[in-house]
């Protein structure tokens, strides 16, 4: 299966684990930035981790750093009347992606929202990743804190990432000020070797990449060999997916996901495990995590295949939101990342067993169905249902 993975040799990458890793590693490369943050995040929340992100935006943008911010408008509905004024006082460009004017209001375009993770500064150092600016702990029951990964990035990958972040830029100031707007060129060579690991990102957007995404994981999926791991807070996969990992199962391969076992949402809890059945039967393994709220959206295929970033596998991020993930071909990752992912899951997570799902009562397999065609419906009413 052909995919757009455009691989760049000549990476270092360096895998953060949650908010503990990532927040002091984005702090400092901010606290140093000399020329230019351009940063997006779906959640911005007024939380201790955001003021103290905010914080630093406003810094930099004092000491003469160009500094741009976008979030999503339904993320973060809150950012224009808590954040905002204080980084617009400081100089802190920052726009709102889809502003939500009437929350409430079902509309066929409000679930397209802008659910990528990402942050380059001074053309030298990237992050790409699925953790939101918003504290670990910010939830009410989550605790101990969110379980998510993010990679900071050195080398030639940099270039189409801080590209993408750009070309989104002067799309957002057009269709907000409704005036063209180009930033400077580029000036900083983000191209030159910092390390031996190679690595594509990959985007998903309603335009000329709809499905970039999808595709690289089910052509990983198609060539594995030895074993798959995905870990993923919302999983819903489409008939194409769930196919072709029972396909893999079928022919040997260890098939394993680890999810969300703590109930966030109760729709798409009830609704994915609606398809536990049908992939027990099928040989795959199935995981739930339980330790505290998991939002990672990662995989490693044959240790040697990785993927870390925001884009779930469900329909709202393969068919709707702007996505971002980046994709890995370097045994050393794919080894760390599975490590990683193996603790987590002895310490905090749980298989589940065939015959437990397979003598579910009646009233519970309702339920689960039944949030099951709800979401079908919501997708619908979005046109982007489908053979998905």
């Amino acid at each position: 299966m052909a995919t757009s993975a455009k691989f760049l040799p000549g990476n270092r990458l360096t895998l953060l684990n949650s908010g503990a890793e990532f927040f002091p590693a984005l702090l400092t490369a901010i606290n140093q930035a000399s020329q230019e943050v351009h940063l997006e995040s779906y959640i911005f929340e007024a939380d201790r981790t955001g003021r103290e992100v905010a914080g630093a935006l406003i810094a930099a943008a004092r000491r003469g750093v160009s500094v741009r911010v976008v979030v999503d408008g339904f993320g973060a509905p809150a950012f224009a009347t808590t954040l905002l004024p204080a980084l617009a006082d400081a100089g802190v460009m920052a726009l709102v992606y889809r502003p939500e004017h009437a929350r409430f209001k079902l509309r066929r375009h409000r679930l397209r929202r802008l659910h990528r993770k990402l942050a380059v500064i001074d053309g030298e150092i990237a992050f790409v990743g699925g953790i939101n600016i918003i504290d670990d702990l910010n939830t009410a029951g989550q605790s101990p804190g969110r379980y998510d990964y993010a990679v900071r990035i050195e080398g030639p990958v940099l270039r189409p990432i801080r590209q993408s972040m750009r070309r989104l830029w002067e799309v957002l100031v057009w269709v907000n000020m409704k005036r063209r707007y180009r930033l400077a060129p580029e000036e900083k060579n983000t191209t030159s070797p910092r390390g031996e690991q190679q690595a594509a990102f990959l985007v998903r957007d309603n335009i000329r990449h709809r499905r970039d995404i999808e595709t690289a994981y089910l052509a990983a999926i198609a060539g594995a060999r030895d074993n798959i791991l995905i870990a993923n807070a919302y999983f819903l996969p489409g008939r194409r997916f769930r196919r072709a990992l029972s396909n893999a199962a079928q022919r040997g391969v260890q098939v394993s996901i680890l999810l969300q076992g703590r109930i966030e949402y109760r729709l798409l809890h009830y609704a994915t495990q609606a398809l536990y059945d049908k992939l027990l039967k099928s040989g795959i393994r199935i995981f739930e995590y339980r330790h505290s709220f998991l939002h990672a959206k990662v995989a490693v295929i044959d240790q040697q295949w990785a993927t870390v970033g925001s884009s779930n596998i469900d329909p709202f991020s393969l068919l709707l939101s702007r996505e971002a993930n980046l994709v890995v071909l370097d045994g050393k990752f794919a080894g760390e990342l599975r490590r990683s992912l193996g603790q987590a899951m002895q310490a905090g997570a749980s298989e589940l067993s065939p015959k437990q799902w397979q003598h579910l009562p009646w009233y519970s397999r309702l339920l689960r169905w039944g949030s099951y065609n709800l979401l079908r419906i919501a997708i619908g009413f979005t046109g982007y249902g489908g053979r998905h």
